[in-house]
């Protein structure tokens, strides 16, 4: 599925162009994306697949505890803050500031962590 946008010409008219998919967008470096919700939707989800990764690794670990939480914190704002300054290298002030992707998802993002890590801890590591 691609995505048109309407490209001014010099005339006055405008023509369709077909943009990548957002999927293909998403995971090359320096995509363009002229829908900002599209971008959002995109930090949105994954931070939502990273919450619930996380989970897993911190319930096969076992880390428990203020750590476990403090790390997830950490590597959740942490990775998300690099893929859209570097590696998608978005202007974050179209997008309300840095500390606005940052925070784009993150309370869902925690709540499927925390049911995926408890019940991957619970499951293994009680009787």
């Amino acid at each position: 599925m691609s995505a048109k946008r309407k490209v001014p010409e010099r005339n006055g008219t405008s023509k369709l162009t077909s943009l990548p998919s957002v999927w293909t967008r998403a995971f090359t470096c320096n995509s363009e994306w002229p829908d900002k919700e599209e971008f959002l939707d995109v930090i949105y989800w994954s931070r939502q697949a990273l919450g619930i990764f996380i989970g897993i690794l911190w319930g096969l670990i076992p880390l428990k505890g203020f750590i476990a939480l403090l790390l997830f914190v950490l590597v959740n704002a942490g990775l998300i803050y690099l893929y859209f300054t570097s590696f998608q290298n978005v202007d974050e002030e179209e997008y309300g500031g840095s500390w606005e992707l940052t925070k784009e998802g993150f309370m869902t993002s925690f709540a499927g962590f925390l049911v995926t890590w408890i019940i991957i801890y619970s499951g293994l590591h009680f009787e």
